[in-house]
C-alpha cells in the first residue's frame, strides 16, 4: 500500500486556500484551527482583528501525509491551492522514511538519509 504526501509543485511555496481551511475546519481538523491560521475577520490571540484578506494560509505543524490534508486536496482539487501553490499528491511506498525537500518553494518527496 502506498502513502500519500501533499507537495507544492510550483515555485512560491506551500499554501492552502481560504476554502481549504474552511473545509478542514468543517471536518473538525484541529490543526486548521491553530493560532497561526487566522482568516479575514477573525481575531488574533492578542485580540486584534485580521483585516487583510489572504488567499494562502500555512500550517507548519501539519504532516504532509495527514489524512485530512490529503482528503482536502483530493476533494477540492485546484480550489485547495493557496496563492503561488499548485498542490499535488505524491504516492510513495509505505515503508520508506521520507521528507519534503524544496527549492524556492517548489517541493518534492525525498527518501531520508544521513547527512553531516
Amino acid at each position: 500500500m502506498d502513502r500519500k504526501v501533499v507537495v507544492n509543485t510550483c515555485y512560491g511555496g506551500f499554501g492552502l486556500s481560504r476554502e481549504a481551511i474552511l473545509w478542514l475546519r468543517e471536518k473538525g481538523v484541529s490543526w486548521a484551527m491553530c493560532p497561526n491560521i487566522v482568516l479575514f475577520g477573525e481575531v488574533y490571540s492578542d485580540g486584534s482583528k485580521n483585516d487583510f484578506e489572504y488567499n494562502s494560509y500555512h500550517s507548519y505543524n501539519v504532516s504532509r501525509d495527514d489524512k485530512n490534508l490529503v482528503a482536502c486536496v483530493e476533494i477540492l482539487g485546484e480550489k485547495a491551492n493557496g496563492d503561488h501553490s499548485d498542490l499535488e499528491i505524491v504516492k510513495i511506498p509505505e515503508d520508506v522514511a521520507w521528507e519534503v525537500e524544496e527549492y524556492d518553494g517548489k517541493e518534492w518527496v525525498a527518501e531520508k538519509h544521513r547527512t553531516w
